[in-house]
Parts: C-alpha cells; sequence; structure tokens
C-alpha cells in the first residue's frame, strides 16, 4: 500500500526557542501541541492519535491530559534520537492512511540547554543492547557526539579532500538564513567564515561553530487526510513519501564497521525510497531541510541524497551553493546551527511553511521539500510538496 499523496500536515506549532524555557517539558510540549492544533483549526477533541520520540521525558498519555483530549485511538513512539524526527510523520501518516486514527499530532519538547545536555560526556550506558554498544567506546573517553562524528568526518576529509573551510561554509549559510529568522536564536547575528576558524576546537576537526546549538523548547505538527486538510485554514501540505531507513551493521553513532566511514548508507537508504515513493528527483527539490547537527554530515548528506557525486559537495557548496538564491536552498529558517536544535522538528515546520508559502525566508516557486533526520544513526525522511 503507498502512502503517497494521501496524508498532508495541516498544523504546525511551536514554543519560543530558548537556553532557559523557565517552565516543564510538559508545559513545552503541551504549548507546542495547542499551537498546532489551532493552527490547523481544529480543537483538542478532534485529535485521537499522538506520536512522539522515544527520547522524549512526555508520556502520550500526560500530553493527552493536558491538552483535553478525550481518547486516543493511536499512539506510538520513534528510536534513536534525531533520527526519529521524520519518522514521526510517518508513523502518524500510516495511521490516518489506514483508519487508526483521524487526526494526529506529533510533538518534540525538551530542556535540552537548562537541562540535561545532549552535546555533553555520556558518562554511563543504558542497559540495554544499545548500552552494549556504547560501552566499547565510553571508557576511552569517545563520549560525546562530537567526537563520534569528528571521527566520520577525518575519513571524509582523508578521502576527497575536504576542508574545515568546507566545513565552514555550511555554517556561515545556516548563520546566515538565521540572521533574518526573528525566530532563530541567533536572529541578526550572522557570522563569516574567519570566525568559523576562529572558533575554538572541540574535537578535531570540530570548530565549536561546526556544532549545533542546545535549545529548549518544543515543536508539534498535525497529520490528517489530505480530504480532510482541504476543508482546513491552511493548505495542505501534502506527504508525497515518507520513509526510515538503517544502513548495513547500523550502530548508534558507532557504525565505523561496515565499509566506507566517510559515508551515510543509512541516509542513501532512506533518500532512495523518498524518491521512489514520491515519483521525484533530486532536480525536483527547491529546497532541502538537512539535518545539521554538525556540519560535515550536511555535506555527506548531499551526496547521499544524490545533489552531487561522492566527494562533490565541498564544489556544490562553494559560491552560496546552499543558500537562499543558492542551486539547492538548504535550511532557509537557518537550521539548528542557527534557528534552534529541536531535534529536527523544527526543520519539518520550516518545510511546510516553504510549501505554504509563509517562510520569513521564503525560496520562489516551491513544490517541493526535501527533510531529512539525524544522521550517523538509523534515521527518516519525508518529501512535502503541493496538492
Amino acid at each position: 500500500m503507498s502512502l503517497s499523496g494521501k496524508t498532508a500536515i495541516a498544523g504546525i506549532g511551536a514554543t519560543e526557542f530558548s537556553k532557559e524555557s523557565g517552565r516543564s517539558e510538559l508545559q513545552l510540549a503541551a504549548e507546542a501541541c495547542l499551537d498546532a492544533i489551532r493552527d490547523a483549526g481544529l480543537k483538542p477533541s478532534d485529535v485521537d492519535g499522538l506520536v512522539t520520540f522515544a527520547a522524549d521525558a512526555n508520556a502520550e498519555i500526560a500530553v493527552q491530559r493536558e491538552l483535553g483530549i478525550p481518547e486516543l485511538r493511536f499512539f506510538s513512539r520513534v528510536e534513536y534520537g534525531g533520527g526519529a524526527a521524520c519518522g514521526t510523520v510517518a508513523h502518524a501518516a500510516m495511521a490516518v492512511a489506514t483508519g487508526q486514527a483521524d487526526v494526529v499530532v506529533c510533538y518534540r519538547a525538551f530542556n535540552e540547554r537548562s537541562g540535561h545536555r545532549f552535546g555533553q560526556a555520556n558518562r554511563s550506558a543504558r542497559v540495554d543492547s544499545t548500552g552494549l554498544e556504547f560501552s566499547w567506546h565510553l571508557p576511552y573517553g569517545f563520549a560525546t557526539p562530537a567526537a563520534w562524528v569528528a571521527m566520520q568526518a577525518r575519513r571524509y576529509m582523508h578521502e576527497y579532500g575536504a576542508t574545515s573551510e568546507d566545513f565552514g561554509r555550511v555554517a556561515v549559510a545556516m548563520r546566515r538564513h538565521a540572521a533574518t529568522n526573528p525566530k532563530a536564536w541567533f536572529h541578526q547575528r550572522p557570522i563569516t567564515l574567519a570566525e568559523h576558524q576562529e572558533s575554538r576546537w572541540i574535537v578535531d576537526p570540530l570548530h565549536l561553530l561546526d556544532c549545533c546549538q542546545e535549545s529548549d523548547g518544543g515543536v508539534a505538527i498535525v497529520v490528517t487526510s489530505v480530504e480532510r486538510a482541504r476543508d482546513l485554514p491552511n493548505p495542505p501540505v501534502v506527504i508525497n513519501a515518507a520513509a526510515q531507513g538503517t544502513g548495513p551493521d547500523q550502530m548508534m553513532m558507532f557504525s565505523y564497521y561496515s565499509g566506507d566511514l566517510a559515508a551515510l548508507p543509512a541516509m542513501g537508504n532512506v533518500g532512495g525510497r523518498l524518491w521512489e515513493q514520491s515519483g521525484l528527483a533530486p532536480a525536483d527539490i527547491q529546497t532541502a531541510i538537512l539535518y545539521d547537527h554538525f556540519t560535515p554530515f550536511v555535506l555527506i548528506q548531499l551526496e547521499e541524497l544524490g545533489f552531487c557525486g561522492r566527494g562533490e559537495a565541498r564544489d556544490f557548496i562553494k559560491d552560496g551553493g546552499i543558500e537562499i538564491d543558492g542551486r539547492l536552498p538548504v535550511n532557509p529558517n537557518g537550521g539548528q546551527l542557527g534557528e534552534a536544535y529541536i531535534h529536527g522538528m523544527n526543520g519539518i515546520a520550516e518545510g511546510v511553511r516553504q510549501v505554504r508559502g509563509t517562510s520569513v525566508n521564503q525560496v520562489e516557486d516551491v513544490r517541493n521539500v526535501l527533510v531529512t533526520a539525524g544522521t550517523g544513526v538509523p534515521t527518516s525522511g519525508l518529501v512535502l510538496g503541493v496538492s
């Protein structure tokens, strides 16, 4: 059964993005969900499904109570950190398309800066199979996301001649976009390539400005059928493709043992399925929302998704190739480097705005938008389009 074209995003909502929200993660989730439900022109009583990340601290029944939803007919959670982002929408779309629910809200909320900070060292492993994978690495100080990504970044540089300046061009573009986005944390604060190069080292070859933010906030997405969405206030943003995927010998950030360390095979898998489901090709995409937790993985994603060949991303992004007026505008909202790090959910919201034509940094004539989730882990993606 193909889900392409059967479901749509009808509403988006978010809290402000900050470094200290001053309220609970449950309140952030409720605020974001209410904002999305109102944006869709619906009421909490219309909602009968909730989907979130396995990592989210807010139980579906707790969010149900806070919102005043009478009952849930569908609820699910998606694993693997930021790789879950687009997967939440995929689960919602499947539920709606198969009649398990009529209106599903996907949400993610956390105090990731003022509370538990993902960028800090992991001091202990989980007591499960993922913890077993981590236990081979943590005792040797290999304990932060930056360190894990640095391994692949250095290999990519060795294989294809990429430089720190190439990574820096991604950071400069994202901060330039954020500078004109009033909701972005780095609004009116662009950077230069020289400033990127002068920022302190985190883990060679990653500078501070190669690493995404740590943010407090929440984002929510409302998914329903295309037919129902056509009767709601906003133009339907059709889900033309939704996929999840892994690579060979996949691990959680430690997939170093499957062959090509300078690649992201899980994203290549997801990308191939997105093109197959949607009937589109990279040339049909007007703007891409790529998960930018670390700049090197933006380059590798461009290659895995077919926008350029292996090792060619550094040339693809030169001379503003991923800026608003470039060959492929990437993250017009500023992404996680410039707007906020809400585990990729704010990127999905930006994809919706681009299709609606309501983004503060609107790309011209947008018909199709590609959105990706976290990389280095099992991941997911979407192709959104006009109805």
